[in-house]
């Protein structure tokens, strides 16, 4: 018999306390076992005479509870019983501790999370504790569903609709001071004083009768008038569109469910959740979030090798060459946690930009509330500047970000070999030059390899840790350990042109240009794109990395490939005319008077010289030709090794460029789809040439009924 997860003790005469600590589990969720251990408590508690108080509490220092178990809900399916019989078994149980015949408090000093926020908000009173990692929150629309055990209907009335609709559509937590602020908890105070805090509480209440106030209060409707109620639900759904654009219909439900709800008695809010609630759980955009959050929860534990015994060097001195936007976003990202690190350039101009760049984004932080000056102070004096490489001889790992020129890398690699210790770890920040033909400048190539961040720095999450072919696991694994370290999510990829994302993104560069010259309009294009559900269409892409890097970027991995690469001219054609994009103030579009991009006759000149067509393309033949040909390109990773899962290849693609989370991923998006389905598509596109023929792996996944992922 498996042990309990709650346990219930008396702390004094008449006060019940409920102790949550999951047996073997690092959180505390709400699966159906542990529901029936909370049923059974309360009916033994609904028995208990002179029951004075309730204190519920958790047993995991930093965790109160994470929310309902994950791979339950993933399990159910639209249309079957079980998601209601779910639903109203939580509904039912959490409700009962609204029924006790005295006060109740929750202690929570800990994450507390969807269900666990849920249950919470069911009792009289909340005290939030001083543990770094306790907030609070319903994150449940970021898995494609809304809170389904009463959190629309209880958050409102206990601090108002507006401030419940920004918490709830959005899905982020708030944190202990944020919460009393607002009201979501009684009092914020020392974890060390909690108990004392409740017992005083529950004292207090009793002989006040505020606790049945409460109770009374939550029952009844909110009282919106109705000039109040479309105000605050006419701006909160403008919000909300600004936001998901409408590709995600669950914050779009969840403030149904509190508007719908708010006015009516708790009993009919209650219901009106569910019925907004149930038609989300199963869906596609559900299920494929949960894939993503499973797959993050892969990627955070993934060492990066297979071999489990092979372990990271410590790493607490970092030298970074290069000040520009790469390299001071670098150096900013290991500053913020707290490691040493030295920022080198040739020329000190360099160096006070960098400076300069570093300070501008932790004041960003400064004022959205999340560093302070303190943190500003502290994380300045971790850096050094120097002009001098001889200044890396203490370095545990040096990452080099200069220009993306491999003559200019490799000589510098040539100059860093008696410098660095023998043991440092030597890591680029290339984009697309060959980790393998550049560690024969090197001494140590098994202490060579590429350490890929994306642009900016401070923002993306992904690096790509690529290893080459005589790159070593502890090299590997200290890299990877060292990105997680600064708050990154480090993906593994063999070392080939392009690597993973620039490899898979390239295609659909490639392709938008090739439509361009057909004769597709550039606004359609990123329509189409934008439509699919990326951030940005190809075109502004292209423009705000700047059209010299793609141009040159692309022809790196286009000679690898080209037997499925297009050759188009518009590229080169804009690059000689020094139109490089919005750093230039003009490339496809125009930003002379601002970033949005303007469209501009004198580009339209330009792309008449370069047409092969004027024909009109449907918006299903673009967004086909776009997404296809980087489909088969993750095929051919997949197949060739590059990345040791699929789920490498839609992270890599979701953090590295946006790629749409509702679709799950491209390689999930296929499997929804159907790989049959995906070869008839393709076969329209045959004849336009190898870019567009399934790969081996595609046709037998096709032929078996299978996909990328297991069923």
């Amino acid at each position: 018999m498996s042990a309990a997860a709650l346990r219930l003790d008396f702390v004094q005469p008449g006060i019940a306390r409920i102790t949550y600590d999951q047996p073997g589990s690092r959180a505390n969720t709400l699966n159906q076992g542990v529901q029936t251990e909370f049923e059974n408590i309360l009916t033994e508690l609904e028995k208990t005479p002179n029951l004075q108080g309730l204190i519920f509490c958790s047993g995991k220092p930093g965790m109160f509870i994470a929310g309902a178990d994950l791979k339950e809900l993933a399990a159910l399916t639209p249309s079957a019983g079980d998601a209601r019989d779910l639903t109203l078994r939580g509904l039912a149980f959490i409700g009962r501790f609204e029924k006790l015949p005295c006060p109740t408090v929750a202690l929570i000093d800990g994450g507390c999370m969807g269900g666990g926020t849920e249950l919470g908000l069911a009792m009289d009173y909340r005290l939030a504790g001083s543990h770094p990692k306790c907030e609070i929150g319903l994150p449940e629309t970021k898995i494609g569903i809304i809170p389904g055990w009463g959190g629309t209907q209880r958050m409102p009335r206990l601090i108002g609709p507006s401030l419940a609709a920004e918490m709830i559509c959005s899905g982020e937590p708030v944190k202990a001071a944020r919460a009393r602020e607002i009201g979501l908890v009684w009092d914020a105070v020392p974890s060390e004083k909690m108990l004392d805090e409740a017992l005083r509480l529950l004292a207090w209440s009793r002989e006040s009768g505020d606790w049945k106030k409460i109770r009374t209060k939550k029952q009844q409707p909110v009282g919106l008038s109705e000039d109040q109620h479309q105000f605050t639900f006419g701006v909160a759904r403008a919000q909300v569109l600004a936001k998901t654009k409408g590709q995600f219909p669950a914050p779009l439900a969840a403030l149904d469910a509190i508007a719908k709800g708010c006015n009516l008695a708790l009993e009919e809010g209650l219901k009106v959740e569910t019925a907004c609630f149930l038609p989300l759980v199963g869906s596609t955009i559900s299920r494929n979030l949960i894939a993503i959050f499973f797959m993050n929860q892969r990627l955070a534990k993934d060492p990066g090798v297979t071999d489990a015994s092979v372990q990271p060097k410590p790493v607490e001195r970092v030298g970074v060459i290069g000040a520009g936007i790469m390299g001071s976003g670098i150096v900013g990202a290991h500053l913020r946690k707290g490691i040493a690190t030295t920022m080198i350039d040739v020329t000190p101009q360099a160096l006070q930009k960098g400076v300069g760049s570093i300070t501008k984004v932790m004041q960003s932080r400064i004022d959205i509330g999340r560093a302070t000056s303190a943190d500003l102070v502290s994380v300045l004096g971790l850096l050094n500047t120097t002009e001098r490489y001889s200044q890396l001889g203490d370095r545990d790992v040096v990452i080099e970000a200069v220009v993306e020129n491999e003559e200019v890398k490799t000589k510098l690699y040539l100059e860093l070999q008696d410098i660095l210790p023998a043991d440092a770890i030597l890591a680029s920040n290339t984009s697309t030059i060959s980790i393998t033909r550049m560690a024969s400048a090197v001494k140590k190539p098994e202490n060579f390899a590429g350490m890929h961040f994306f642009n900016p720095v401070d923002r993306m999450q992904l690096v790509e840790v690529i290893r080459g072919e005589k790159t070593s696991d502890q090299t590997v694994v200290t890299l990877v350990a060292l990105a997680k370290k600064v708050g990154k999510t480090p993906i593994v990829v063999k070392d080939c042109p392009g690597f993973l994302v620039n490899r898979i993104l390239f295609p659909y560069l490639n392709e938008a240009m090739v439509l361009l010259e057909e004769g597709a309009d550039p606004r359609l294009l990123d329509k189409a794109a934008s439509d699919f559900g990326m951030p940005m269409g190809p075109i502004t892409l292209s423009d705000m990395v700047g059209l010299d890097t793609a141009l040159y970027a692309g022809m790196v991995v286009n000679r690898a490939f080209a037997d499925r690469a297009k050759d188009t001219k518009i590229l080169a054609t804009l690059v000689a005319a020094g139109r490089l994009g919005q750093k230039t103030g003009a490339g496809f579009y125009s930003y002379a008077r601002g970033s949005r991009g303007a469209d501009d006759p004198a580009f339209a000149a330009i792309l008449d010289t370069c047409r092969t067509g004027k024909r009109s393309i449907a918006a299903d033949e673009i967004r086909d030709r776009l997404f296809l040909p980087m489909l088969i390109e993750a095929s051919l990773v997949l197949s060739e090794g590059i990345v040791r899962d699929p789920a490498d290849v839609d992270m890599g693609l979701i953090l590295g460029i946006g790629f749409p989370p509702q679709h799950g991923g491209l390689l999930r998006w296929a499997d929804t789809q159907g790989m049959s389905k995906i070869l008839e598509r393709l076969a329209k596109y045959e004849s336009l040439g190898k870019r567009f023929q399934p790969t081996e792996q595609m046709r037998k996944l096709a032929a078996t009924s299978k996909g990328f992922f297991p069923a």
